[in-house]
Order: C-alpha cells, then structure tokens, then sequence
C-alpha cells in the first residue's frame, strides 16, 4: 500500500488476452508509477504478447523502444506535453475497452471495491479469486 492524500492505496494493474480474460494480475502502491511497472506484468504474461494497448499513463520513449525490440506492437496514445506527436492506431485503440470491461466485473464484488484487506497479498488473493467467479466461470 502506498500513500495518498486520501490515505493508503493501491493500484491494479491487469494484462488481458484478446477476448478480455485477465492473464496477469499485479499490485503496486498507490504512488507508484505505471509506467515503471510495464516490464514486470509484462514479464508475467503467460504467453508471447503481440500488442500492448494502453493508456497514457504508459507513455515513455523508452518503453516504447524496448516493446518494439521485442517484437510487440504498440498502441499506446502520447501524452499531451510531448514535442513530437506519436501516430494512434485509432481503431486498434478501440479494444482497451476490454481492461475497462475487466475492472468493472472485479469491482462487482464490495470486498476488492471498497480494498477492506490490509495485507496485499490477501488483496491478491480476494482478486484472484474474484476474477476466477467473474471472468472465467
């Protein structure tokens, strides 16, 4: 958990396959950044990634260039302070609605919505066990 002016958080970050199943679910504290955490979730993924859709909060020169190295492709909009525009695949962006569609079948149950757990690896856990009854079943 990490601090906020609100109090401790924390920050879901989710990998999800084309049909919208989580793959990979990873914790981080709240005040931590989403783009540092990138490398980590997508060193979980359980299988080759092909494309990485996501939001501005992934925005980074440097993980761009590490993505394309390795063969992804990416679909991630620049933010609005960068000096040089980047290209968005519009139509391929269309499909992050599915993370979206995953965060608001999790957040169905009061327990990962209102995070009562103190502990995160019992937070992880109750979101496991959520995305088992929610997604898969």
């Amino acid at each position: 958990m990490g601090p906020s002016r609100a109090g401790p958080t924390t920050k879901i970050h989710v990998l999800t396959d084309v049909i919208g199943r989580p793959g990979v679910i990873h914790l981080t504290p709240g005040n931590a950044s989403d783009v540092r955490t990138a490398p980590a979730v997508l060193e979980k993924a359980p299988s080759r990634v092909h494309r990485l859709i996501a939001d501005k909060g992934y925005d980074a020169d440097w993980l761009r260039q590490d993505l394309r190295e390795q063969g992804i492709s990416v679909v991630i909009p620049g933010t609005r302070a960068r000096k040089c525009k980047i290209r968005l695949d519009k139509r391929r962006y269309r499909d992050r609605w599915r993370v979206g569609a995953v965060f608001c079948r999790l957040k169905d149950f009061r327990r990962i919505a209102t995070r009562y757990d103190k502990l995160a690896r019992n937070f992880a856990s109750a979101l496991a066990l959520a995305a088992i009854i929610a997604v898969w079943c």
